[in-house]
């Protein structure tokens, strides 16, 4: 499978397309005014402690106050700050007190109205490992298969071990040298030992390290990938990128590229159609089916349709033909449009067991490629599939669209039709309620060709009916579900 990264930078934003076979199956998007906070490790001070829900209210110098379960809080002993244990008791009362300073990380950006998503249980990423100042044991990525390479990290790692902390071993460690490894150890050491420096001489709540940008920790989390190429589209990003890259993984020097064509880069490969048909709602099959995808507060639903597929032998070929080829696109969509939390997906009904299995497998297979972790529970008793994802940072659609004004996110109107009925009602309640000589109904146009064309007899007998005239007239700022009545 060949796969490469194009990076789009301008002044304001950057971002970044993974490019997988000709085919876009991620984006991810980072603005100057709003850039991500997971990984940010801050001082924060205890706002509120509620009791009720096991949690509490931490202020990070933030505009909203981020959450802090008490399931996320690590015990320190006061003695030695970094031996840590997982807390012994899960009363949040126990645990924290309003007005204490504690040191947490962001792992939850801000959606929608919630603010962020701490815990006290710190980690620090590099290319091959990851650092646990709570910690003292070496652990090693469940991806990495092999027995022999599994246990000659753990060896390697294990030696770097003192009192500051442990270590996870990443996926992208398989095959690394022995000095790389010590180098990524030592450069994490020194790294926690400036963030307790910096949040010793801070003396009150707000930021003490930063995760990097999107540019450089798209690479730093795509080391060891099948990546051929990474293609860079601004010259000084390019030239920090090699100099990053030098520095800390020097195998990946020459996957950077340079792109200076005149032709946008985001267009080699159709993606900034690809991102505007990842915000609708209908997603097209090849072979003539759809997918329905609706993201709600609570969860992400997703229906499967035949849509104009007749299929070529029977009813059961067709519904198994096109479920099939449902999960290879909703495990894409997943990823492109960075859906995270409850997910259902409704499979056209299938009968024949065999044909559920082999769809449930084929979902499995198409979500292992995904980065993000996946849980997925088999077919319920109503045909549904459940699975959750993920969700550190905000989807496509909550980064690029905003609530509708007009709909207030309900994602339809009310019929022209509803709306006459419900004119005609407030003017007989106006009636009865104020002594009026007549009346003026301003609508939008939409409404006023209804109103004197399809609804013109009903509105001639409601001016038989109050004895006064009604008059209409066209405002043409007011949307379908606008209208006045105003008495003259």
């Amino acid at each position: 499978m060949s796969a490469e990264l194009l990076i789009n930078v301008t002044p304001t934003e950057t971002r970044v397309a993974l490019i997988e076979n000709g085919v876009l199956q991620e984006l991810h998007i980072e603005r100057q005014a709003r850039l991500g906070l997971v990984g940010n490790i801050y001082v924060g001070k205890v706002s509120r402690v509620l009791p009720g829900m096991q949690a509490a209210f931490v202020d990070i110098g933030l505009d909203k106050a981020a959450f802090l379960h008490a399931s996320d809080i690590v015990q320190h002993n006061e003695a030695n700050e970094l031996d840590a244990k997982p807390a012994a008791s899960k009363d949040i009362r126990v645990l924290v007190r309003e007005g204490q300073y504690l040191l947490v990380q962001v792992v939850k950006d801000p959606l929608g109205t919630k603010g962020a998503r701490l815990t006290t249980d710190i980690t620090l990423p590099s290319r091959y490992l990851v650092f646990m100042p709570d910690s003292a044991h070496v652990g090693v990525s469940q991806r990495l298969e092999s027995e022999n390479e599994r246990q000659r990290l753990k060896d390697i790692v294990s030696k770097c071990m003192d009192d500051t902390g442990g270590f996870i071993v990443r996926t992208a460690a398989e095959g690394a040298a022995e000095e790389e490894l010590v180098q990524d150890a030592k450069f994490l050491k020194k790294l926690w030992s400036k963030v307790l420096k910096r949040k010793k001489n801070t003396r009150k709540e707000g930021v003490v390290y930063e995760d990097l940008t999107l540019s450089y920790r798209i690479l730093r989390d795509f080391v060891g990938t099948e990546l051929e190429r990474v293609r860079v589209d601004s010259k000084l990003t390019f030239q920090q990128l090699t100099a990053f890259c030098d520095e800390f993984m020097p195998q990946n020097v020459a996957l950077l590229e340079y792109y200076p064509g005149e032709r946008p880069i985001f267009d080699m490969f159709d993606v900034e159609n690809e991102i505007q048909r990842a915000l609708e709602r209908k997603v097209p099959l090849k072979s003539g089916g759809y997918l329905i995808i609706d993201q709600t507060e609570a969860m992400t639903t997703i229906d499967v349709n035949t849509g104009a597929f007749v299929g070529h032998r029977n009813l059961d070929e067709t519904i198994f033909n096109t479920n099939t080829e449902a999960t290879q696109a909703i495990a894409r969509q997943l990823r492109l449009r960075n859906l995270g939390g409850i997910i259902i997906i409704d499979f056209i009904d299938m009968q024949n067991e065999e044909h559920k299995r082999r769809v449930f497998h084929s979902l499995e297979l198409a979500l292992a490629r995904d980065r993000a972790k996946t849980n997925i529970h088999g077919f319920s008793a109503l045909g549904l599939v459940e699975m959750t994802r993920k969700r550190t940072r905000e989807s496509l659609e909550h980064i690029l669209c905003s609530e509708c004004p007009v709909c207030k996110g309900r994602g339809s109107l009310k019929t022209v039709e509803t709306v006459c009925f419900e004119i005609l009602r407030e003017i007989v309640r106006v009636n009865r309620a104020y002594s009026a000589d007549k009346f003026v109904v301003y609508v939008s146009p939409v409404v006023k060709d209804a109103l004197t064309t399809d609804e013109f007899h009903s509105l001639a007998e409601l001016q038989v009916f109050i004895g006064k005239q009604i008059s209409i007239h066209t405002e043409p700022m007011y949307t379908q579900e606008q209208f006045d009545v105003v008495m003259m």
